[in-house]
């Protein structure tokens, strides 16, 4: 039977597939890192922004090709998470602006709502790379053009475009250096491929679920409430990051609070929903378990769309600046509050805040300027839409590292302008430089240096510097790679996994090389990472 029309129902299926085939894959996405270290993410950025696209599905009361579109364009956009999220989001709007007020869709105008997405994700992006998800998209959005006026049956449509797609995909190991060093394909390409292929699976009528152990996030794709209680009236959502138990643990602890209730995920995220007439308790227990974030309580009658900001704040005069920073670890979080951050959003590699995150946190601070510091590369693209998104006075500072990103706080100067303060922040950010020394997870050859996976390496300004099998060795042999005739400062933050001890006795080595230098040592507590280092 020929699919000649999509109408909204089997859209949003569609989508829905697709999220849960790119979270089945979201593990091999993230191992496609250019680096052969532990912070491959692009995945699971990817996979957390179509589930937020499929939360806001799940809340749709009338469904047309139309508002399922738009619906995966407003749940990516606040849910996007680093540049690949961002992208995708992107992508996702410009699909959906083609497809306004449509009841059905034929090939003819899916493939051009894909080529307006593409279009308006190279414009969201300031210096588009050829060899991402954006070419991917572009040769698959191309292609579907060029045969819709022909190919009226979806299945065949799909199928065709898919083709292209992961024809395109292995060109761009060609395309770029880095890629072609690391012998990977582009990750974000990768997880493009993967949505294309949920989309075809539903229409050869594959329904696809989650992994189990692999679930990252899981939205019900049923109405959980399609009966709604009395005694449980609040629908509360929140996750947990990091979490020091298991979803199987916590939801032990719920047990008896309530009905409906969703509790899944992994070692680094759980996702939890449930029905219940006390949220509070619910919050209590999950808080048992680790930080909460993106708390949601709604009424369901109604009677009060969200409990969260039930007390009144009191009124206050608006402060001249306040300040967000991106951290990673509880030392380097500290440092920034230290340093005068208002708002901390944990996060970084491995787990890039989305924007909707970035949002709130902007919109908690009562200040006429706010300045954010993502202090990874990966992050700026989000901020950049939160700061979009706000009506409030919103500053960038495009710091990429977190030596960066403390940079920047201390050429922050309360008594000058935000434009003076957002022009000396950011030439702050050239007079630092970033080492950093973690482990190889695989086999790799970058810049003639062969890596071995378990090796020690050594990371300087975004390169490769060096490798070995001791921590103290390799972190020693990077900072002379950073060290120059006008370094004057040497901080060492050391991470999770690294004694104290051996971190003073690396400062005592650095010291005695580097006389004229001042070395200082710092907590700073990240994952990954076992030093971080800033070279000023």
């Amino acid at each position: 039977m020929k699919n000649q029309y999509i109408d909204g129902p089997l859209l949003m299926k569609m989508f829905v597939n697709a999220a849960n085939t790119l979270d089945n894959n979201r593990e091999a996405i993230d191992s496609l890192n250019v680096f052969p270290v532990p912070d491959g993410d692009t995945g699971t950025n990817m996979s957390l922004t179509m589930f937020s696209a499929v939360e806001e599905l799940n809340r749709l009361k009338e469904v047309t090709v139309g508002s399922v579109a738009e619906a995966v364009a407003s749940g990516s956009l606040m849910g996007a998470r680093g540049n690949s999220g961002v992208i995708l989001s992107q992508l996702f709007r410009g699909f959906a602006a083609k497809l306004k007020n449509l009841r059905n869709v034929d090939t003819v105008q899916f493939a051009h709502a894909l080529a307006e997405g593409v279009d308006t994700a190279y414009k969201a992006v300031m210096k588009p790379t050829e060899g991402t998800i954006l070419t991917v998209a572009r040769e698959t959005a191309e292609k579907a053009v060029r045969i819709s006026s022909e190919v009226k049956d979806f299945n065949k449509f799909i199928e065709e475009i898919l083709l292209q797609s992961t024809s395109t995909l292995e060109k761009t190991s060609q395309m770029l250096k880095v890629l072609a060093q690391a012998g990977v394909v582009d990750a974000g390409g990768k997880g493009f491929v993967y949505i294309l292929l949920g989309l075809l699976k539903t229409l050869k009528g594959e329904d696809i679920k989650l992994n189990g152990k692999n679930r990252l996030t899981a939205v019900a794709t049923e109405e959980l409430d399609e009966e709604l209680y009395l005694e449980y009236p609040y629908c509360t959502e929140f996750i947990i990051k990091n979490p020091k138990g298991t979803p199987e643990q916590l939801k032990e602890l719920l047990s008896g609070l309530g009905d409906s209730t969703l509790v899944v995920g992994d070692g680094r995220v759980i996702k939890v929903h449930i029905h219940t007439d006390r949220p509070n308790k619910v919050m209590e227990e999950g808080l048992r378990l680790g930080e909460l974030s993106r708390i949601k309580i709604e009424n369901m009658k109604e009677q009060h769309r969200s409990i969260i900001e039930d007390e009144i704040k009191e009124e206050q005069k608006a402060k001249d600046y306040g300040i967000i920073s991106v951290s990673m670890g509880d030392g380097f979080s500290n440092l920034f509050k230290d340093l005068g951050v208002d708002v901390v959003i944990h996060g970084g590699q491995t787990m890039n805040p989305s924007t909707q995150d970035i949002v709130k946190a902007v919109d908690s601070l009562n200040a006429e300027n706010i300045i954010v510091l993502p202090n990874n590369s990966n992050i700026i693209l989000a901020a950049n839409q939160a700061r979009e998104l706000s009506s409030k006075n919103v500053y960038v500072v495009p710091s990429k590292t977190i030596p960066q990103g403390i940079s920047a706080m201390v050429a922050f100067n309360s008594m000058q302008s935000a434009e003076d303060n957002f022009r000396e922040m950011t030439e702050a950010l050239e007079r630092v430089k970033t080492g950093q020394v973690t482990y190889a997870v695989r086999d790799s050859v970058f810049d003639g240096i062969e890596i071995k996976e378990g090796d020690i390496i050594g990371i300087g300004e975004g390169k490769i510097k060096n490798k070995g099998d001791n921590i103290s060795d390799v972190a020693f042999e990077l900072v002379k790679t950073l060290i120059d005739d006008d370094s004057e400062v040497i901080t060492v933050f050391y991470g999770q996994e690294v004694d104290e001890d051996d971190a003073y006795s690396l400062e005592e080595r650095i010291s005695e090389e580097y006389k004229d230098c001042d070395v200082e040592v710092h907590y700073g507590g990240q994952p990954v990472y076992y030093y971080v280092f800033a070279v000023e």
